[in-house]
């Protein structure tokens, strides 16, 4: 049988690298997504065999867990989440809305426990489960203009050494990926001067690629991959090392 597993932010640019990773390593997957990125599916996903989209606002708890039993009763129990779904809203803090505040913690942390929760308990009393969260380098050395996503991110982490000692006993890893500068059309907006700066300081010498990502979530999700839990793995080109 294969594994299913559902992708927030499944529809973005390194949630949907990560979707295809996890196809191509034969699971069911279910990309779960704002309403708002309806516009980028395109039947992409939905054409491919095992690919499935579901929309739900993930900072509502109750939208959330019935996007969740839905996608349950469609695929069959679900034993990885990788929780890539986020959002910016930069500003200087001085300058910081509450809404924008607001709206980052809700998109990328509040979203994470809104997902998961209605998971874990299941992937327990299964003996089985896989969570990997998709935080940033910029929740580890914070950034200038983005106190609310690097505390949303840095949030993230601390999520996953929690739950990683309530999951451990029953077969449940949890990690986090710390991605650096990714190609994406987020990144794509930012002008080619700051862009020249940004890879000048990457060790590498080039941004990273979503597949970059999707690589090691797919390793993170084996279930070879078990002894490897409560870790956080940067991948950012060397722009950023930690002890």
């Amino acid at each position: 049988m294969q594994a299913r597993a559902i992708v927030t932010g499944g529809l973005g640019a390194i949630g949907s690298a990560i979707v295809d990773a996890l196809l191509q390593s034969g699971h069911r997957v279910a990309a779960l997504d704002h309403p708002a990125a309806a516009a980028r599916e395109a039947g992409w996903l939905a054409a491919r065999p095992g690919g499935a989209v579901f929309y739900a606002d993930l900072a509502d708890a109750d939208a959330s867990r019935a996007a969740i039993q839905a996608i349950e009763a469609a695929l069959g129990p679900v034993e990885a989440l990788v929780n890539a779904a986020g959002i910016t809203r930069d500003a200087r803090f001085a300058k910081m809305s509450a809404e924008q505040w607001r709206q980052v913690l809700g998109s990328n942390l509040d979203s994470v426990f809104n997902a998961t929760q209605p998971l874990f308990a299941g992937m327990c009393a299964r003996g089985f489960g896989r969570i990997v969260n998709i935080a940033s380098v910029n929740g580890q050395k914070g950034q200038f203009g983005q106190t609310n996503y690097s505390a949303a991110k840095a949030g993230m982490h601390g999520f996953t050494m929690a739950l990683a000692q309530e999951g451990a006993a029953h077969g449940v890893t949890v990690n986090t990926v710390s991605p650096g500068y990714i190609a994406t059309p987020m990144t794509a907006a930012i002008k080619p001067e700051a862009l020249a700066k940004v890879n000048a300081q990457i060790p590498v010498g080039r941004m990273g690629q979503p597949e970059d990502i999707a690589r090691v979530v797919a390793f993170l999700v084996a279930r070879e991959s078990d002894y490897l839990t409560g870790a956080n793995i940067p991948v950012n080109g060397g722009l950023y090392m930690s002890h």
